[in-house]
C-alpha cells in the first residue's frame, strides 16, 4: 500500500476498523456460545436449534430496505453507536437470565433476534460510513482491511469462543458484550461525520432506487439470483452442523472449536490468494465457480466416523469458507464497479432483504428436517442427508445464473469499444 493509500485512510477509518476488529472476534463467540449453550445447557432439539438461528436471520428481511432508508436519513455516527449499545444490552441479558433461572428458547430468540435487527441498521450504516469517511481511491484499501479483520476474527474467534466457554460457560458471552461497547467507544472518538443526504427524497424513492438497480442491470440481476439460491442450501449446513458435531459424532466443545478456527485458516487463505486467482480467471468467472466448489465440499462431511471426524470436520469447513471468501470477494468486485457511491446503502439493503431473506426459513427448514429424519434414520444420518441436501441446492442451481455474467460484461466491452473506435472516427473525419 502506497504512502498516500496510507493518508487517505486517516484517523477517522482507523478507529472504525479498530472498534469493528474486537467486535467481530466478539460475535465469533455469539455465534459459538448460543447454539452450544442450547445443545449443552438447555437441551434443546434441533428444531429449537434452528429456530434461534432463523432469528439471527430473521430481521434481514423484514426490515433491510426500511433500514436502507431510515439510514439514508439519519446521522450515520449516532445510528452506529446506538445499535453498538442495545446489542450489548440485549446480550449481557443471556447470562444475567441463566444465573437468574429463567433462560429459555423463548428469550434467546427474542434476544438474537433484537441483536439482529439492530445489526441489520449497524451494517447498512457501516457500508455508508465507509464511504462518506474514506476518499474513493481509498475504499478498496479500506475494504481489504476490513476483510482481513473479518477474517482473522474467524480464525482466532472459534479458539477464543470453546476456551471461554469451557472456563467460564455462558458468562463468556459478557466478553461479546464487551466487545461491542468498545466499538461504540471507538466510534464516538471519530469526528462527526453527518449523514442524511436521503433526506433529498421521498424514502419511497429511495426504496425503489435501491431496488432497480439490483433488477434492472443485468449482470446484478444474475449476481441477486445466484446468491439467493446459495442461501436456500449453504444455512442449512452451517445451523445443523453443531448438532452433527455434538450429537452425531460426539465431538466436545474444545474439538469442535479447534475445528472452526482450522477452517478459518482456509477462509484467511482464501483472503491472501483471492486476489491472485481474480486476475487469473476475472472476478465474473470466479463467481460461478467458487460458489460450486463451495458447495461441492460440503460432501466432505459424509466421510465422517468412517475417518477420524474432527479431521474431516475441519478439512470440509476449511474448503467450504475458502471458496465462500472467493465468491463474496469475486462478487463485491462486480457489484461494486456498478452501483454508484450515493446509491451504496439503499442498493446493499436491496440486496441483503432479497438474498438473505430466504435464510430465516431456510434455517428453520434445517432444524425440522433433522427433527423429522430423526426417528427414522437416527441422529447421525439425519443430519447428514440434510447437510448434504443444502449443499446439492447450491452445488446444482446458485453457478447456473452466475456463468453468463462473464460474457454479458465481454459483449458490453465489445460495445463500448465499438462506440469509442465509431467517435473516434468521426472526431477524425470532423478534424480532417
Amino acid at each position: 500500500m502506497s504512502e498516500s493509500a496510507r493518508i487517505k485512510l486517516g484517523r477517522e477509518f482507523n478507529l472504525l476498523w479498530a472498534g469493528q476488529t474486537v467486535s467481530n472476534i466478539g460475535d465469533k463467540i455469539n455465534v459459538f456460545v448460543v447454539p452450544t449453550t442450547m445443545i449443552l445447557l438447555l437441551h434443546a432439539s434441533a428444531f429449537q436449534v434452528g429456530l434461534v438461528s432463523m432469528a439471527q436471520y430473521l430481521a434481514i428481511p423484514l426490515l433491510s430496505l426500511i433500514a436502507g432508508m431510515l439510514v439514508d436519513r439519519w446521522d450515520l455516527r449516532s445510528t452506529l453507536i446506538a445499535c453498538d449499545l442495545i446489542r450489548f444490552a440485549m446480550i449481557v441479558l443471556i447470562p444475567v437470565a441463566y444465573w437468574a433461572g429463567f433462560l429459555s428458547v423463548p428469550l434467546l430468540f427474542v434476544s438474537v433476534a433484537v441483536v439482529n435487527a439492530t445489526s441489520v441498521f449497524f451494517n447498512i450504516g457501516y457500508t455508508a460510513t465507509i464511504a462518506s469517511i474514506v476518499e474513493p481511491d481509498g475504499r478498496v484499501q479500506a475494504y481489504a482491511n476490513l476483510e482481513t479483520s473479518r477474517t482473522s476474527s474467524e480464525v482466532v474467534g472459534p479458539a477464543i469462543a470453546s476456551g471461554l466457554y469451557q472456563l467460564l460457560g455462558v458468562a463468556s458471552l459478557l466478553v461479546d458484550a464487551a466487545s461491542y461497547l468498545f466499538s461504540a467507544g471507538s466510534i464516538r472518538a471519530m469526528k462527526p461525520y453527518g449523514g442524511g443526504a436521503g433526506r433529498q427524497q421521498s424514502m419511497w424513492a429511495r426504496l425503489k432506487r435501491g431496488v432497480a438497480l439490483n433488477w434492472n442491470d443485468p449482470v446484478l440481476r444474475r449476481t441477486l439470483i445466484g446468491t439467493l439460491l446459495a442461501n436456500i442450501g449453504g444455512p442449512i449446513f452451517v445451523t445443523v452442523m453443531p448438532v452433527l458435531a455434538y450429537r452425531g459424532l460426539g465431538l466436545s466443545v474444545g474439538t469442535l472449536g479447534a475445528a472452526m478456527s482450522v477452517a478459518a485458516v482456509g477462509a484467511m487463505i482464501g483472503t491472501l490468494l483471492a486476489q491472485r486467482v481474480s486476475r487469473w480467471m476475472g472476478p465474473a468467472r470466479m463467481m460461478p465457480w467458487s460458489i460450486f466448489l463451495h458447495s461441492l465440499v460440503g460432501l466432505g462431511i459424509l466421510a465422517a466416523p468412517a475417518l477420524p471426524s474432527a479431521i474431516v470436520l475441519g478439512a470440509t469447513l476449511t474448503l467450504y469458507g475458502l471458496f465462500m471468501v472467493w465468491y463474496n470477494v469475486s462478487t463485491a468486485a462486480v457489484r461494486q464497479a456498478r452501483v454508484p457511491a450515493a446509491d451504496q446503502a439503499v442498493s446493499h439493503a436491496a440486496f441483503r432483504t432479497i438474498t438473505w431473506g430466504v435464510i430465516p426459513l431456510s434455517v428453520f427448514v434445517g432444524g425440522v428436517m433433522v427433527d423429522a429424519l430423526t426417528g427414522g434414520f437416527g441422529v447421525l444420518d439425519a443430519t447428514k442427508i440434510t447437510m448434504v441436501i443444502g449443499t446439492l441446492i447450491g452445488t446444482f442451481f446458485a453457478a447456473i445464473p452466475l456463468a453468463p455474467v462473464r460474457s454479458l460484461l465481454d459483449r458490453e466491452k465489445a460495445e463500448a469499444d465499438r462506440i469509442a473506435v465509431a467517435a473516434g472516427d468521426d472526431t477524425a473525419v470532423e478534424t480532417a
